[in-house]
């Protein structure tokens, strides 16, 4: 209840200010029925925490605003919505865009300011308990995503120059943005692809140059859901058409396996040796394979065929490796 009343303190005060009534610490004591050093207090906090452009005008013995534009930060939250807010910066962690991780620091700084006076966690304590760690992931430069996001927000075209290590060669495109996507710590662009003619996913790290072009892109008639392109099948590599796999787990690694979402249209049955066998959509090889040889022995592909050879295949090529 104290921080509500403090905050009532600072809106009102914040009000009289933005109708130009001049407010000043006598007022604000006596509208409030507190000291005059209390509510001197208070609108220095205004100022130096919550960055209220506060000028006091001697003629008028009371405050204006520099910037009448000002307004309070929306401050008064639950305890529940402060720390979701503070997990969610933490988390933001994945941003690659320094920038704009600054911006969001110094935003939610502001609500731990004026929190701290009811005693929650300060930006140092959250910090050092929460963090975010990803492996294996790749880079992409602060420009590059700049120019991606607020082409997204925009619903603007982007011609960009496009790197593909599976066909080894660059291209330029245009593209419209439609979905920005975290996938394991990578960053990706759902976007329309006018060279394709249709729904691609582009890893922002392989994107060596953007810009806005001023080009109208109509889209399909009948276009598919970005979300049923991005949950269709397992991983992030898609196609036209898709495949049912079926994995069968050995029972030293299927309680591990149990808890693990491969697909959200995947499906788990007991063996008899009491191990698991799990089916999922595949749409491309290339990355179920490498998850596949990550269990080693312990994994068996049962289905389809073309999959099941592909991996003996590599198996052999490793033993030739390994001989």
């Amino acid at each position: 209840m104290p921080g509500k009343l403090v905050y009532e303190r600072y809106n009102w005060f914040h009000g009289q200010v933005k109708n130009k009534l001049f407010p000043n610490a006598n007022k604000l004591a006596c509208r409030f029925e507190i000291s005059r050093k209390q509510a001197q207090r208070d609108i220095e906090f205004m100022r130096d925490r919550l960055n209220a452009p506060l000028n006091y005008i001697p003629d008028k013995r009371g405050y204006t605003y520099d910037n009448l534009s000002y307004e309070l930060p929306p401050i008064w939250i639950k305890e529940e919505e402060f720390l979701s807010l503070c997990l969610a910066l933490r988390l933001a962690a994945a941003l690659p865009d320094k920038r704009l991780k600054g911006q969001l620091y110094a935003l939610l700084n502001k609500f731990v300011s004026f929190r701290s006076l009811d005693n929650t966690p300060r930006m140092v304590d959250i910090e050092a308990k929460v963090s975010i760690k990803n492996i294996q992931y790749y880079r992409v430069k602060d420009e590059i995503f700049q120019s991606v996001v607020g082409a997204l927000l925009h619903d603007s075209p982007l011609l960009i120059s496009y790197y593909s290590p599976h066909t080894d060669e660059a291209t330029k495109r245009t593209i419209l943005p439609l979905h920005l996507l975290c996938y394991m710590g990578s960053w990706h662009i759902i976007a329309f692809c006018t060279l394709r003619g249709r729904l691609r996913d582009f890893a922002l790290s392989r994107i060596a140059g953007a810009a806005t072009v001023n080009k109208k892109i109509d889209l399909p008639e009948n276009p598919v859901s970005v979300k049923e392109f991005i949950r269709k099948n397992f991983g992030i590599l898609s196609g036209e058409d898709s495949v049912e796999v079926c994995l069968k787990f050995t029972p030293d690694v299927s309680r591990w396996v149990k808890e693990q979402i491969w697909h959200s249209a995947q499906e788990f049955s007991k063996d008899g040796d009491g191990g698991i066998c799990l089916k999922f959509p595949v749409a491309d090889f290339r990355e179920v394979k490498r998850e596949i040889l990550k269990f080693g022995a312990s994994v068996e592909v049962l289905s389809p065929p073309e999959l099941r050879d592909e991996i003996k295949e590599e198996i052999e090529k490793m033993t030739e490796v390994y001989r």
